[in-house]
């Protein structure tokens, strides 16, 4: 079903881009500058001078943070390795497919809409919209491609943004991901899209965005027996040699299609004095000082997921239960939130004395679920043949009705100490008694000649399990549980030091009544503690032009049965980087991906989820790349040979039981900054 070739698609993009690009040229604008980074998060971007500046919002007052303009350079092919999203990901191997971080502190919890979870590093999220304000009107345009015909990868990225004057602003982005896979049965679509608006005034300002995703995967339920990767040979009579594409899978006629979207603004009235302020000996201008603001913020979102498989004899071996029909499935989800926040806000540093700003909000939110109905599925084979329906009937409609009340404190100005903290509690519906505490503190100060970071947050949650998690309804999963309550507690800390270019985090997490989903591959709740250390290293060596990037993660579970994780990960980067002819930035090396074996995780395509497994270990592989990358004034491009590695001392390259990661090819990519 997934038949469209990328250029269809790419050309009309392209056109559009320079359209908008060259008329945005008209529309006269100023700046305003803005901070680079978010405490707490550390990023390694190279954004060039007056280009303008970012920033993101936070749930649920849409309080901004500081963000980046996408222009990297470091490391700018590696988005195109769907193993390397993170330093331990298992992935089902393909572009735009699910996968799942196992670097456990890196890892979100579920979501309202499970099935986007898999995908999430896909799609576009409330976390990921930027919000821009630039000198001059930007396109930012890059384009990734590699293999055959038989195995292509594509993907067409585009962000505009421009502004009418200063306090209005306007942008949208484009990502079409088009990639058949190196296995069979394995193809993705994604295609994102985006639109936002923002208004800043002294009294008023408002803030809104629309995201769109529509996704197509194929699900092969992995390749049918791994001796087609570790030793094909002993499956072909001795002949070592075979194409990854000829590799049969479990199924050939299933796929998960998912799309969604979601609508959100926040709106403020600010409430203040207006002020004189010297601009020199001779000349003063009246400024606007807030010193309270009224917020409203809403926040609609939707979702849709369909599972089909059409091949009834693969489907019957592959799953032991078929609850309507045991020649077909077709299941279809569906789900909306519609969720209001109201609240009222004390702004930080109006007056001397004001060192800090306060909050109040409350939050009303309606969700409604639809799932299959099992009167309206169609049954077209024997009795016999079906499993029989659970005795506890689910409803395939839910609604609920849920209310929060929070607060918070915060200081975000100032060069040495900053602070934020928040506190939720639920009130109303399955979220009842909920608790949701968190905090974190940072502080800069001099040593050495530098200046050194440190930070340290925790945070306390006491949640309800999301609904579909709890009722579910398809044609072989249906479960009606009654989980308590899931409760985490979290501490860490991070140390920045710049003169020997070290970062050092740790933390500890403590679990209760955790759930996740078991060998049977139906969510479980785990009654006891599961308590989980993490801590990581990142050090950067310098010499000249030669460099040496690591990151060194160490995790430790007290129960790998419920959350299993790689003992160590690593990744390492040598690279050459200098900049040739005083115009051509370059950087040549090879990194690398490597954690030590585990019971990984297994992909269940059905629900999109990943379940628990005790017979086969992953890991202990480098997954290698040799590249070069290089920008030329406002045009960056890639060489990359990836798996450069392949066969050399394993041929056990899998990131998840019976997902084989992608073979050895050469990709290419390249990126415009159209900034007029």
């Amino acid at each position: 079903m997934i038949k469209r070739t990328v250029a269809s698609v790419a050309v009309p993009i392209l056109v559009s881009a320079f359209a908008a690009s060259s008329f945005a040229q008209t529309i006269q604008r100023e700046g305003v500058s803005r901070g680079s980074t978010q405490p707490g998060k550390t990023t390694e971007r190279e954004t060039p001078e007056k280009q303008g500046s970012a920033w993101t919002l936070d749930l649920p007052l849409g309080i901004h943070f500081p963000a980046t303009i996408d222009t990297l350079t470091y490391n700018y092919q590696r988005q195109t390795i769907p193993s390397m999203i993170s330093d331990a990901y298992a992935s089902q191997g393909n572009l735009g497919g699910e996968g799942i971080n196992m670097i456990f502190f890196n890892r979100p919890g579920f979501s309202k809409f499970f099935f986007d979870d898999a995908i999430a590093h896909w799609i576009p999220t409330f976390a990921k919209q930027k919000f821009y304000n630039v000198y001059t009107p930007t396109t930012l345009l890059s384009y990734n491609f590699g293999g055959n015909k038989e195995n292509a990868q594509n993907r067409l990225n585009a962000v505009f943004a421009g502004n009418v004057n200063r306090r209005i602003g306007v942008g949208a982005h484009i990502d079409y991901i088009h990639s058949k896979g190196c296995y069979e049965n394995q193809a993705a679509k994604n295609f994102n899209f985006g639109l936002s608006f923002y208004y800043l005034g002294d009294r008023y300002e408002a803030q809104a965005f629309f995201n769109r995703f529509n996704t197509a995967i194929k699900a092969n339920g992995g390749i049918t027996d791994d001796l087609y990767i570790t030793d094909p040979g002993e499956l072909q009579g001795g002949d070592d040699k075979i194409e990854s594409k000829s590799i049969p899978t479990r199924l050939t006629q299933a796929q998960n299609r998912l799309n969604g979207s979601e609508f959100y603004m926040n709106h403020a009235y600010k409430i203040g004095y207006w002020e004189e302020e010297q601009v020199n000996d001779t000349l003063s201008r009246r400024i606007y000082v807030p010193v309270t603001k009224i917020l409203y913020s809403l926040d609609y979102r939707s979702g849709h997921h369909e599972f089909t498989n059409y091949n009834g004899e693969q489907g019957r071996e592959y799953w032991s239960n078929s609850f309507f029909n045991a020649d077909r499935t077709v299941d279809n989800t569906r789900y909306w939130t519609l969720s209001n926040t109201v609240g009222i806000s004390m702004i930080e540093g109006f007056k001397k004395w004001a060192k800090f700003g306060i909050a109040a909000y409350a939050t009303y939110e309606y969700r409604n679920y639809s799932q299959v109905n099992p009167d309206e599925y169609t049954v077209v084979n024997k009795e016999s043949e079906v499993t029989p329906y659970p005795t506890e009937w689910i409803d395939p409609h839910a609604t609920s009705n849920l209310l929060w009340v929070g607060g918070r404190i915060n200081k975000q100005k100032g060069s040495i100490i900053k602070y934020n903290a928040d506190a939720k509690f639920g009130l109303v519906g399955s979220v009842a008694g909920d608790i949701d505490i968190n905090g974190d503190i940072s502080a800069r100060f001099r040593m050495l000649g530098d200046t050194v970071g440190i930070r340290a947050y925790g945070y306390f949650r006491n949640q309800a399990v999301p609904y579909l998690l709890q009722k579910y309804i398809s044609n072989h999963f249906i479960w009606s549980n009654n989980f308590g309550k899931i409760r985490t507690f979290r501490v860490g800390g991070e140390l920045q030091i710049p003169w020997t270019k070290t970062v050092l985090r740790a933390g500890v997490e403590n679990l209760q009544n955790y759930v996740y989903f078991d060998s049977s591959s139906m969510p479980s709740q785990y009654g006891g503690s599961v308590q989980v250390f993490s801590a990581t290293l990142d050090q950067k060596l310098k010499f000249g032009i030669w460099n040496w990037n690591n990151t060194i993660t160490y995790q430790a579970t007290s129960n790998a049965d419920v959350i299993p994780l790689p003992a160590l990960s690593i990744y390492s980067n040598m690279f050459l980087h200098f900049r040739a002819f005083k115009v051509l930035d370059l950087q040549i090396g090879v990194d690398c991906d490597w954690y030590t074996r585990y019971y990984g995780l297994e992909l269940q395509p059905a629900t999109m989820t990943f379940h628990t497994q005790h017979q086969t270990k992953v890991g202990n592989y480098a997954f290698c790349n040799a590249y070069v990358t290089a920008r030329l004034y406002k045009v960056r491009f890639y060489v990359l040979w990836s798996h450069v590695n392949q066969g050399l001392f394993s041929k056990e390259y899998f990131s998840m039981p019976h997902y084989p990661v992608n073979p050895r090819r050469l990709m290419l990519g390249v990126s415009v900054d159209f900034a007029n």
